[in-house]
């Protein structure tokens, strides 16, 4: 869509995102989905609840992988329990650190997400994000600290990304907040207009989502970023965290 169009397109509620699962293990929360079954199911509960873009990442025999074919498994399983809906795969240095090698992964790819995350304090982020962009996949720009943020000015990549992905990860509420309000700081400085995803971790994560939707920002839950509901109980899938979101944003 060009610049003229999208001026006359009608506007579009705050987002509303689910992380299914990240390097979670079982013993922080026994409902993190890994197998492309389990992920489908998953992501058809959390579509069901109000989420409108699905974030996962693929396993292998339990592992965390970037590998073409687990990829692919999990996007297949995915896409046909949630036609239509944009899944975002991860990309993170977590999972393989050798930016070479993160890069020959990505590039062997068969089955191609809507969206990636892209951490854009990660050595090698900006050739990756030239070869995703390159292959037509969206880039969410992962911003995990204010670091993070003056980075991303710096390479002047945001007119080329889909949204940022505002993400501190503070335990302490207070400090969680004041953190994503200073990498915010950092992209009005900076003119930059994308579209934000706000998140944060653990119980801090609510406390990120009240400013950001205050705000008119989107939001993102799911057990890869919390195991609790805002009132501290554990929540029982990720259906229930998206709920939790949902009323927030009534």
């Amino acid at each position: 869509m060009s610049l003229a169009s999208s001026a006359y397109a009608p506007l579009m509620p705050p987002l509303l995102q689910v992380a299914l699962n990240g390097s979670r293990t079982a013993a922080e929360h026994p409902a993190i989905p890994r197998t492309p079954e389990e992920l489908a199911l998953e992501s058809r509960a959390a579509v069901d609840a109000g989420a409108r873009v699905l974030h996962l990442h693929a396993y292998h025999t339990g592992v965390e992988t970037l590998a073409a074919e687990p990829c692919a498994a999990a996007l297949r399983a995915v896409r046909a329990s949630c036609p239509g809906v944009d899944v975002s795969l991860t990309t993170s240095a977590e999972i393989e650190p050798d930016p070479r090698r993160r890069l020959e992964l990505v590039a062997g790819w068969s089955e191609l997400p809507e969206l990636v995350t892209a951490n854009q304090g990660e050595a090698g982020i900006l050739e990756l994000c030239e070869h995703l962009i390159g292959r037509g996949i969206g880039i969410e720009a992962g911003l995990l600290s204010t670091a993070d943020a003056e980075a991303f000015v710096r390479k002047g990549l945001a007119e080329r990304c889909v949204r940022v992905l505002v993400e501190p990860l503070d335990d302490d509420p207070e400090e969680a907040v004041a953190h994503a309000a200073a990498m915010e700081r950092v992209l009005a400085r900076a003119g930059i207009t994308l579209e934000q995803v706000h998140h944060g971790d653990g119980l801090s994560s609510w406390s990120v989502s009240a400013r950001a939707w205050a705000r008119g920002h989107g939001i993102r839950t799911g057990l890869e970023d919390t195991t609790v509901l805002p009132d501290g109980r554990r929540a029982p899938d990720n259906a229930a965290l998206v709920r939790a979101a949902a009323a927030m944003m009534l």
